[in-house]
């Protein structure tokens, strides 16, 4: 499952490129740890990790399933979709948050997908 295990890589540099924008964004605003409130700016960069961690807990076990069960190539092209929906999430509400939702739907569309490979895997396994 070489594939799965690049874009499961892939997805957790992403991560940690949002943990350190944020970090970023907490000496740009002067907000100090443990506060997570302050101008929208900084509030958008903070919800953005915080979604992409609240999406991880169904994309990760979805894919690996998907892979398990149904093809390594296949979850990793729902990976990748994942990841790219993301990172245009993450670009889009950087700018404006009303402009998240294209990346959104793309990273649940591709989640979803994961959770249906997922399922046809296992009724077929």
């Amino acid at each position: 499952m070489k594939w799965t295990a690049w874009v499961t890589l892939a997805s957790l540099l992403m991560y940690l490129w949002m943990g350190l924008n944020v970090g970023r964004a907490r000496a740009k605003f002067k907000i100090k740890a443990p506060a997570c409130d302050g101008p929208v700016g900084f509030q958008s960069v903070l919800r953005v990790q915080l979604n992409t961690l609240e999406q991880f807990i169904v994309f990760l076990p979805a894919l690996w399933m998907c892979a398990f069960f149904l093809s390594d190539r296949w979850a990793a092209i729902g990976g990748v979709a994942w990841v790219v929906g993301r990172i245009i999430y993450a670009l889009g509400y950087y700018k404006d948050p009303a402009k998240r939702g294209f990346g959104f739907m793309l990273s649940l569309i591709a989640s979803v997908g994961l959770m249906v490979g997922a399922a046809v895997g296992l009724l077929t396994f």
